[in-house]
């Protein structure tokens, strides 16, 4: 356990066969709204109509009893 809190993964054997890893859980990190908001500055702009129209193409959203 000191081991991966020092970051390192292990990979996890049974009779000499790789069958898992083992790997310190990812951090979270804050990231405040202003850089948030810069790393989305150069996006394109969204085209709503054309992105629902994208969505309805591919998934079907109407709603049916259940039965």
């Amino acid at each position: 356990m000191r081991a991966l809190d020092r970051g390192e993964s292990f990979v996890v054997t049974r009779n000499g066969v790789p069958v898992g890893e083992l790997a310190p859980l990812r951090q979270r990190r804050f990231v405040s709204a202003d850089a948030a908001v810069a790393l989305f500055a150069g996006a394109p702009d969204l085209d709503a109509a054309r992105f629902r129209a994208d969505v309805d193409a591919v998934l079907d959203q109407h709603p049916r009893p259940r039965g």
